[in-house]
């Protein structure tokens, strides 16, 4: 790590919000590897991020230099359906209260992560930055969209107000380890990959996708995130959104192939259409962030098969079976 190029020092206090998450234990072990040792965390049961009072407590005590968040209630298709009350109330409760905890305690830079999701449903493709707020959201994840676009427009709001430096950052479609692998809550590649690892441990020949396979989805390993997002800091860009994303998507029958091959299973995609596709394509330019020199590492069926290598070491999938 080189501090004249970098605008985030060692002896910066950072506090990464949802550090447990995907996103947030990408996060730190990007963070650490670059020599950034001053970490602050704690798990939810420490401090629970809807509850304001405490975490203006939280943030008056440790006084953080930088700030990550990365917490949030995320799910896929049929948790959103499920719970749309909870994704809008928490996901809104936990960035209102950490973003204005942490400009009441004089943090000027912050980074919040958001969602594609947050673009409309029908946007033009590649879709850019600016196309936030130009027609309807998907309605499958809309009460998710809306949390996000509103954690979003309030660090615009303080940044034009107050003159700090909070910066948003919408990735793609997110995987890696840590990811969420209970099938009632997962996203469409931890669905597949514990599919067909269920199937390929009972010799199935067949495994069920939902919807038509016709949809187009952009996937980028969590790591990868994790790499702009400290980018983002040590540049120390003044405010804005960023795309973060690979700039190739593939069908969600492409996606299905490629993890039965890396699982090893040799069995038949049944597609169930009555299930919801979602939105028909989300693919990010994500030429923005790409002229401060970020690149994706992981091309799609390396970080699959990488991401597939840690559930069987960690034992996730048994894990989610005891459930």
């Amino acid at each position: 790590m080189s501090e004249r190029l970098s605008a985030i020092r060692p002896y910066h206090r950072i506090y990464v919000a949802g550090h447990n998450g995907m996103v947030g234990s990408a996060l730190t072990r990007a963070l650490r590897a670059r020599g950034y040792a001053n970490l602050v965390t704690r798990a939810h049961g420490e401090l629970d991020l809807t509850d304001q009072d405490a975490v203006r407590r939280f943030f008056a005590e440790t006084a953080p230099d930088l700030v990550f968040v990365a917490a949030a209630r995320v799910g896929g298709i049929l948790a959103n359906a499920r719970e749309p009350a909870s994704f809008l109330y928490e996901n809104l409760a936990i960035e209102l209260n950490v973003i204005h905890a942490a400009l009441r305690a004089g943090v000027k830079r912050l980074l919040f992560l958001g969602s594609s999701c947050i673009y409309p449903r029908d946007c033009p493709q590649p879709i850019r930055e600016e196309y936030l707020l130009s027609g309807p959201l998907e309605l499958t994840n809309e009460p998710y969209a809306v949390a996000k676009i509103a954690g979003l427009k309030l660090c615009e709001a303080f940044n034009a107000q107050y003159g700090t430096r909070y910066v948003s950052v919408m990735p793609t479609n997110l995987y890696g380890p840590g990811d969420n692998f209970d099938l009632a809550r997962s996203h469409v590649l931890p669905a597949l990959l514990r599919k067909a690892h269920l199937a390929a441990q009972s010799a199935a020949r067949a495994i069920t996708v939902w919807g038509s396979g016709e949809p187009r989805r952009e996937l980028l390993h969590v790591d990868d995130l994790a790499e702009a997002c400290v980018l983002l800091m040590e540049r120390d860009v003044g405010g804005g959104v960023y795309n973060v994303g690979t700039g190739a998507d593939v069908t969600v029958r492409e996606l299905a192939e490629t993890v039965l091959r890396v699982v090893g299973l040799d069995a038949r995609l049944v597609f169930d259409a009555s299930k919801p596709d979602g939105t028909p394509q989300k693919l990010l330019d994500a030429s923005r962030i790409r002229a401060l020199g970020w690149r994706h590492r992981y091309g799609l069926e390396e970080g699959i098969r990488l991401t597939y290598q840690w559930c069987l070491e960690s034992g996730v999938f048994e894990r989610a079976e005891a459930a």
